[in-house]
């Protein structure tokens, strides 16, 4: 069946889309919820006129989310979580914990849009995540996962001194 889309709808399209969805979709989800019309000629009719509206609606998010990744791509985001002393998390960050994280300093952002390379992160160090926003834009982040010890306190880890030490014990070994 084809439907005009009323309003925008996750996995399917934008308000304005002609879309060709299965009868049974239509008639008990999109039609009932008024998030479709089926498409006909006075539909388009009704839906020429309101053209022009739609579209600055939408440029409107385009605008909302190249700010919205201009502030993402600039924050600097730390994750705190227990680890061993070996750098080892005893849980995983995974897009769920960012997608909280990043609530809390007020970003709002879909959950299903957090990708992460290799699904979840379990070591500490810096990672680069990506979050698909509206149409094709994406926001790179580099996130900062941090050990916590028992006692609640923050461990920075720096990686440069770990080399240096084990390059120095090698050189013992020799």
């Amino acid at each position: 069946m084809k439907v005009i889309l009323n309003e925008d709808v996750k996995s399917l399209g934008e308000e304005g889309d002609v879309k060709n969805v299965a009868n049974g979709y239509a008639r008990n989800y999109l039609l009932p919820r008024n998030l479709a019309v089926p498409y006909n000629e006075a539909t388009v009719l009704i839906f020429e006129a309101k053209k022009a509206e739609i579209e600055a609606r939408k440029e409107i998010k385009r605008k909302n989310s190249a700010s919205l990744k201009e502030k993402l791509e600039a924050a600097n985001i730390e994750i705190v979580m227990p680890a061993s002393s070996n750098g080892k998390l005893f849980g995983a960050v995974s897009a769920n914990v960012v997608y909280e994280t990043l609530s809390k300093l007020g970003y709002e952002v879909e959950r299903k849009r957090i990708d992460i390379p290799g699904k979840v992160i379990k070591s500490v160090g810096n990672y680069k995540i990506s979050i698909r926003l509206y149409e094709a834009q994406v926001a790179e982040l580099t996130i900062a996962v941090k050990a916590q010890t028992n006692d609640g306190t923050v461990v920075e880890e720096k990686k440069e001194e770990k080399v240096e030490e084990t390059k120095a014990e090698e050189n013992k070994a020799e």
